[in-house]
């Protein structure tokens, strides 16, 4: 996200339902073929990486989507220096093609008063896909609003599947080369200004890391992606062997957790589902 800090001095409730306007992003197939390298295909996927048979991945909608909640953050809503990507959600309506150009409306939607912060739900429209972050704003809240949803279960039965989820040392500086360029995830004295060690992997990565992890076990071509959402439970760093933990359901939607190398959840409340 952007590094905007001056904040509006509207409450923040009183953004709900603006209008962050109308953006047409171009891209080309190097532009998927990067974000598939950076997210953590390999070179055997030859449909991900090679442009003979490019099935572009359907998580790469939420890089070209990243100018939307960084609005919000140009715009005031919230101090982009505290804020926190919270949660995720994506709907695939149909596959993005090779290449082109891809037009997105975005506005906010709901902001949740959480007492000492705010979490602001910005929301991605096109014909592909349907997307909405919801970022966690310190400082926001106490302004009367509604408290909003809280934190789901874990799990209570142990999981169907679970794997090792290798990530690369290089991993976070690819992926800002898709278009999240915060310096927290490649200089080491921004990441210290977040009370982290070093560097951290980007959510959005991380959670898309997962998404491959989870198709390999299922049996599914990730680029078949219906459905995924997940919160953003704490960082995880480049280089780190994560842990995927899968539920499958009888019916419904996949349910997944990544969990670090110290075993705490990185990414909670996961669900995914393939076409």
């Amino acid at each position: 996200m952007s590094t905007t800090t001056g904040l509006d001095p509207r409450p923040a409730g009183e953004w709900a339902g603006t209008a962050l306007g109308t953006r047409t992003v171009a891209y080309d197939e190097r532009d998927a073929i990067l974000y598939a390298l950076a997210v953590g295909a390999a070179a055997t996927d030859l449909d991900l990486v090679f442009e003979r048979d490019l099935r572009v991945l359907p998580t790469f909608a939420l890089s070209l989507a990243q100018w939307a909640p960084d609005a919000l953050g140009s715009a005031g809503g919230f101090d982009t220096r505290t804020s926190v990507h919270g949660a995720q959600e994506l709907t695939v309506l149909k596959p993005l093609p090779r290449s082109g150009e891809l037009t997105m409306s975005a506005s906010v939607g709901q902001v949740w008063d959480k007492g000492a912060a705010a979490v602001f739900e910005v929301a991605v429209e096109s014909e592909y896909f349907v997307a909405t972050w919801s970022i966690f704003g310190p400082g926001s809240g106490g302004f009367g609003g509604e408290r909003g949803p809280g934190k789901p279960p874990a799990p209570s039965t142990p999981p169907t599947d679970s794997r090792a989820l290798p990530t690369s040392p290089r991993q976070a500086v690819l992926y800002r080369l898709t278009g999240d360029r915060h310096p927290i995830h490649v200089d080491p004295v921004a990441a210290a200004g977040i009370g982290q060690p070093r560097p951290i992997m980007h959510g959005l990565c991380t959670v898309a890391t997962a998404m491959l992890g989870a198709a390999d076990a299922l049996g599914a071509h990730p680029a078949d992606l219906a459905a995924l959402a997940g919160r953003f439970a704490a960082p995880a760093f480049p280089g780190d062997t994560l842990r995927l933990d899968l539920w499958q359901p009888q019916a419904g939607p996949l349910a997944f957790e990544v969990h670090g190398p110290d075993g705490a959840a990185v990414v909670s409340a996961g669900r995914l589902a393939f076409a």
